[in-house]
């Protein structure tokens, strides 16, 4: 259902600090495989889709915020035979985000819901009374994190083309980072950059995700989530910008400019080993930019 790119653009970040600190750094450019649809979540929609065609769903239900990359990301996935309901947290606003009209050009049946019923969405109660509403559908959940996520990520490995020490990820959800590190050799360890506050329950999660794994090969960093969830503040705008402006590579404000800060000071503190080689992942979400541009 899901076409896949066959390449994915490797780019080397080379400034002063990786070179006095001798490690390698790259960055695996999941956003240019496309403004909605690339990124992270396409990965974490290829098998979930799948499934929901293979167990005869006639639609697909699912959640997210006004600038949410995974409902733009649900939204835009070619040849989809199946109709989506976007249940969106919050009341119906006069204007659009440009992400739910985007949805809503694409066909998307967008359902708003106050925040406090939003968080409901895990609830059998609240599901069943989505399906009174709309029929029986195939419950992706936000941000389409779940073990069928977690095969698809396990994927995003496979475009790099160099042997490597440490990978990468800015985490939410955690599905990214148990995917990539259930692919892991021996000698390569998985790094997350936490982009949630007080989200110490991501480690448990990430361990739920790959099937309790022994000894899994990952370590979670919460130290540079500038306050929270889609939190910004002038130190964070002032490095996107030098970042944005030495590589030409732009970065959304939620995960990766957060994640690459973390990189670099990271690496400014020896945490990578000297002569490693490190690989980021852009897990795209540029496209969310919009809504703190505004």
């Amino acid at each position: 259902m899901l076409s896949m790119p066959k390449n994915i653009a490797f780019q080397k970040i080379e400034n002063e600090l990786t070179v006095s600190h001798k490690v390698n750094l790259y960055l695996l450019r999941l956003d240019t495989i496309d403004l909605y649809a690339g990124g992270n979540k396409l990965f974490k929609l290829k098998y979930n889709l799948e499934e929901a065609q293979k167990q005869g769903f006639k639609k697909i239900l699912t959640f997210g915020g006004a600038w949410s990359n995974h409902l733009a990301a649900v939204a835009s996935v070619n040849n989809n035979p199946l109709p989506i309901i976007a249940v969106v947290r919050g009341e119906e606003p006069k204007i659009y985000s440009d992400t739910l009209n985007y949805c809503k050009e694409k066909g998307v049946k967008l359902h708003f819901v106050s925040r406090n019923d939003y968080r409901n969405k895990t609830k059998p109660s609240f599901i069943e009374t989505l399906k009174n509403k709309f029929g029986d559908f195939y419950l992706l959940p936000e941000g389409g994190s779940n073990g069928l996520a977690v095969k698809g990520c396990k994927e995003i490995a496979d475009y790099i083309p160099i042997d490597f020490e440490y990978i990468c990820t800015p985490v939410g959800s955690g599905a990214t980072l148990a995917g990539i590190t259930t692919g892991l050799k021996t000698h390569q360890q998985a790094v997350g950059f936490n982009a949630l506050k007080g989200a110490d329950y991501i480690i448990e999660e990430v361990n739920k995700l790959i099937g309790n794994a022994e000894n899994p090969k990952f370590n979670i960093i919460s130290d540079y989530h500038f306050g929270g969830y889609a939190k910004i503040n002038a130190e964070l705008l002032s490095f996107k910008a030098d970042f944005e402006k030495q590589f030409d590579i732009p970065l959304d404000y939620v995960y990766t400019s957060k994640m690459m800060y973390g990189i670099f000071d990271k690496i400014q503190k020896d945490f990578f080993k000297q002569g490693s080689t490190i690989v980021a992942i852009h897990t795209g979400g540029v496209q969310g930019n919009k809504g703190f541009e505004k």
